[in-house]
């Protein structure tokens, strides 16, 4: 949904305005082919997704790689691995969508397994298929799944939620694709000061209103604003998201502040991680929940027009090396 009459004041320092208008299988064989990794990125155009690559690791082994993947689905194949009489083989998942025929010979595949092959996979040794990325690991091939689907290189998913992007990729390359791609806002500073303005706020359904994205501590968060209904109630809702992973996320705190005719309502919490969705962080409901009825009454007037001013603060975590206490960094 758009929003046509939604302006945003923004500050990095909380004094000076400037008014915004939305728009709304690899293979390990004890050889490398260079004994010193290089620095180069890449990007993999697949359909939509876009991919980036950081430093090369470990060259895969071509050969290897293509004898444990699925001719169907092209992903590596694990137990069981299927086979024709022939011997041509496939994954467990794609015998079941060609219909018991080999998609190589057309014969009729039976429940032959390729025991030899799972064997043989057995005995290897792979990289994280994130290497490309940085990754330096080096899994036995069974283990090397489970790794990959908590691998702190893994690229991230465009944290934008206004739509299904299926944009993924480094931290750096996402900040440029949020600013080029989505047209978002960007700032320099640990504190905020926003104003969202909406004419007729009772048409209220599941939208994001803002996505601002802010640049401190050498880090960046995403700062959002949404409207949606929460059960039968219509609700405003202001949470910030760190681009990072979770354990770095727990460095940082912030608070968030929403008020007006001598009332104000205050919130304080440890931002999530963008490796959560979106939606699940806004389920969860970990962030500033302003019920209408109470966002209207801080507009003042006629309540015919929604106009909140949430400011807010992002800090660190830092830890006394002489007494172990943490105290708050506020700003770099």
């Amino acid at each position: 949904m758009e929003f046509d009459n939604i302006e945003c004041v923004s500050s990095s320092d909380g004094l000076d305005e400037d008014e915004i208008h939305h728009h709304n299988l690899q293979h390990h064989l004890h050889q490398f082919a260079s004994s010193k990794p290089h620095n180069v990125n890449n990007n993999h155009n697949n359909g939509n997704t876009i991919v980036v690559g950081g430093p090369t690791a470990i060259a895969p082994a071509t050969s290897v790689h293509e004898l444990l993947e699925c001719p169907v689905c092209t992903n590596s194949m694990y137990p069981p691995i299927h086979q024709c009489h022939n011997g041509h083989t496939l994954c467990s998942t794609c015998k079941t969508r060609v219909q018991n025929r080999c998609p190589t010979c057309r014969q009729e595949l039976g429940d032959i397994r390729c025991l030899a092959l799972e064997k043989v996979a057995e005995s290897l040794e792979f990289p994280c298929k994130f290497y490309n990325l940085g990754c330096p690991e080096i899994f036995p091939y069974y283990s090397k799944l489970k790794h990959e689907a908590i691998c702190n290189f893994r690229p991230y998913n465009c944290p934008y939620a206004g739509s299904e992007c299926s944009v993924v990729g480094d931290i750096p390359f996402l900040v440029t694709h949020l600013r080029d791609d989505h047209k978002v806002d960007m700032h320099t500073g640990c504190t905020f000061n926003h104003r969202y303005v909406k004419s007729n706020p009772r048409e209220v359904e599941n939208a994001t209103w803002m996505l601002t994205v802010f640049h401190c501590f050498g880090q960046y968060f995403c700062l959002h604003f949404e409207a949606f209904q929460l059960g039968m109630a219509p609700v405003y809702m202001a949470f910030l998201r760190f681009m990072g992973d979770e354990t770095e996320a727990r460095n940082y705190t912030y608070s968030l502040e929403v008020g007006g005719h001598g009332r104000k309502l205050t919130w304080e919490g440890t931002p999530q991680s963008v490796r959560d969705s979106h939606r699940k962080v806004r389920d969860s409901h970990d962030g500033l929940i302003i019920q209408r009825n109470m966002a209207l009454f801080f507009s003042g007037g006629d309540r015919k027009e929604l106009k909140l001013r949430v400011t807010g603060r992002i800090w660190k975590e830092q830890q006394n090396p002489e007494t172990g206490v943490c105290i708050p960094n506020l700003c770099s």
